[in-house]
């Protein structure tokens, strides 16, 4: 090739041959290679130091990696996301977390953008040495620094916290990353709403029920929505279930039978015959009643309402 083109040939087709000794193994003719166009002054650029950079790395040779590391930085060539990335990755791997760290910080420094693996990288390594805590510390500096990518998922931050039981702090992530633009996926609010329910954190449960729903127009699946209803009803608070179903409904829910029966059977609870009825009542046009007699069944169940409803005041009265 260099003697048809009486000339140099480009870094792209000198990537393209390193990239092919790497995939083979053969490291040692990859460096050659490298060297051979450094005295042919074909100027590496990026791609060329990512792509040994990498292979020194998959091939357990992270002190190489290191080396051309330095290298790409004394020949003036600026890493990209990549670079830091597979770096950063390995030095989890070698269990050098501190440095691990530390390099996010010099990325971020040098103005280059966290990615989404960037974050999964820091999270899933920090997790896996039981730094679960400084996790979240990283993560909402970051966050308030304004460098979290964008639409990051932080899904599973949330998994392990809940699964120790420490809500609490999952929700105070989810808070401060969503105030700062980074909205939590569908899948990261079922899992927090679970973990709040298993604490029988209720309020907290629909607080965050009614913020998905009004600023992000977030529905959850019809399961997980019935069980938070059921758990207002159960603490007798049937009039704010009921608020939270129309809103849901406002933004897409299609409530299911369940949904209208824990309703119900709230309000006969607490003696609320009227609202009861309207809910039953609305039953019936949806289709969820099959027919009289259980429609009969449901009124005669709210007519005992204030009968309860005495009683109930008569031993509260004892």
């Amino acid at each position: 090739m260099r003697r048809l083109i009486d000339g140099k040939p480009s870094v792209s087709v000198c990537n393209i041959l390193i990239h092919g000794f790497v995939k083979s193994g053969r490291f040692d003719r990859a460096f050659e290679f490298y060297n051979q166009m450094v005295k042919d002054r074909i100027k590496p650029d990026v791609f060329t130091f990512n792509i040994l950079i990498s292979g020194y790395c998959r091939d357990f040779k992270f002190s190489r990696a290191l080396e051309m590391f330095d290298e790409m930085r004394k020949m003036g060539c600026h890493p990209n996301v990549v670079t830091f990335n597979t770096l950063i990755r390995g030095l989890f791997r070698e269990c050098r977390v501190d440095e691990g760290i530390g390099m996010v910080y010099e990325m971020i420094e040098l103005g280059c953008q966290l990615s989404y693996v960037t974050c999964e990288i820091l999270v899933d390594g920090l997790c896996k040495e039981g730094r679960v805590s400084q996790t979240c510390d990283l993560l909402m500096e970051f966050s308030k620094r304004g460098v979290l990518p964008k639409g990051y998922d932080y899904f599973v931050l949330v998994e392990i916290l809940c699964g120790k039981g420490d809500a609490f702090k999952a929700l105070e992530v989810i808070y401060e990353l969503w105030s700062k633009g980074c909205v939590p996926s569908l899948i990261s609010c079922i899992v927090m709403i679970d973990g709040l329910r298993g604490l029988q954190k209720i309020e907290e449960a629909m607080r965050l029920v009614e913020k998905m729903l009004k600023e992000e127009g977030m529905v959850l699946d019809v399961v997980t929505f019935n069980s938070i209803l059921k758990d207002l009803c159960d603490v007798r608070r049937t009039e704010d279930a009921n608020r939270l179903r129309l809103l849901a409904s406002s933004k897409g829910l299609e409530p299911d039978a369940m949904t209208y029966k824990i309703l119900v059977a709230g309000y006969r609870g607490e003696g609320n015959q009227s609202e009861g009825e309207l809910v039953v009542n609305e039953m019936l046009d949806k289709g969820f009643i099959p027919d009289l007699a259980s429609y009969n069944k449901l009124m005669d169940a709210l007519s005992n309402c204030h009968r309860l409803k005495r009683y109930q005041a008569n031993q509260i009265g004892r």
